[in-house]
């Protein structure tokens, strides 16, 4: 079962977030920073899966962006990469070159 899902940028800022469990806002802006802290301090040569407290973490770059997603121990990593992919994919499509600024705006709009 897939726990959350984040955008982040290179210098760490979450740019989209999505729980699908209730995270108090406290324990939603450490977890954050430790998983984003966990991705972004790994080199491309590793692994893309994370063994990270009681979850898992899968996570891919995209030019600026970091995806990553939270899963339980009884998901798929290989398939929630492809999930991913086909994610960024479809943000390609519909914006035609998606980028950092594109995720930001989408976002805002949501909340108005």
């Amino acid at each position: 079962m897939i726990k959350f899902f984040l955008m982040v940028n290179k210098q760490g800022q979450t740019r989209l977030s999505r729980y699908y469990e209730h995270v108090e806002i406290k324990k939603r802006t450490m977890l954050e920073a430790e998983v984003i802290k966990n991705c972004l301090s790994r080199s491309k040569d590793q692994c893309s899966f994370i063994e990270y407290k009681d979850f898992k973490l899968v996570y891919r770059q995209y030019a600026a962006l970091f995806v990553v997603v939270g899963i339980d121990h009884t998901e798929n990593e290989m398939a929630v990469y492809e999930l991913i992919h086909n994610f960024v994919e479809v943000l390609d499509k519909y914006f035609s070159r998606v980028s950092e600024l594109d995720v930001s705006f989408s976002t805002s709009e949501n909340h108005l």
